[in-house]
């Protein structure tokens, strides 16, 4: 099999190596997304995969799918594609950035931070108000079930 893209590099002994190729069912499983939803996410543009086989078939690394679990945790705080490929081009800017750069892209990271926060806040005041929908349901399923 001839790859496209990065090679796979040296095995690691201990541990998943960063640079291990996989393919996409292998992926999906790992992350615990659909294979679907990571054809999404490509078609997008949130994710590349690392390699092609010559057959086509996408391979990723380690790194692709870290990038994949920092999507699927977006996700449920209502994240837009837009502002996913955002905080995922500056996570991926930081690593090289220089003493000019980093401020700016610390300060955009600081935003996502005060914004995931404050979506995990109302989230979980939603949460509250449905478990106490339940708990009423409960109790009046109670009321109504139990002999006199």
């Amino acid at each position: 099999m001839t790859l496209t893209g990065r090679d796979a590099g040296p095995r690691h002994a201990s541990g998943p190596a960063p640079d291990r190729l996989m393919q996409i069912g292998e992926a999906a499983e790992r992350v615990g997304l659909s294979i679907r939803t990571i054809r999404h996410y490509e078609q997008v543009g949130l994710i590349v995969p690392s390699a092609r086989t010559d057959g086509g078939f996408r391979l990723y690394t380690e790194p692709d799918l870290d990038r994949l679990g920092v999507v699927k945790r977006m996700k449920p705080l209502g994240f837009t594609l837009e502002e996913m490929r955002d905080l995922l081009g500056i996570l991926d800017a930081l690593p090289a950035a220089d003493d000019d750069e980093r401020p700016a892209l610390l300060d955009r990271l600081a935003m996502f931070h005060t914004l995931a926060t404050t979506r995990v806040d109302a989230l979980r005041e939603q949460l509250a108000t449905a478990e106490g929908f339940a708990d009423t349901l409960c109790q009046r399923i109670d009321k109504h079930t139990r002999p006199d």
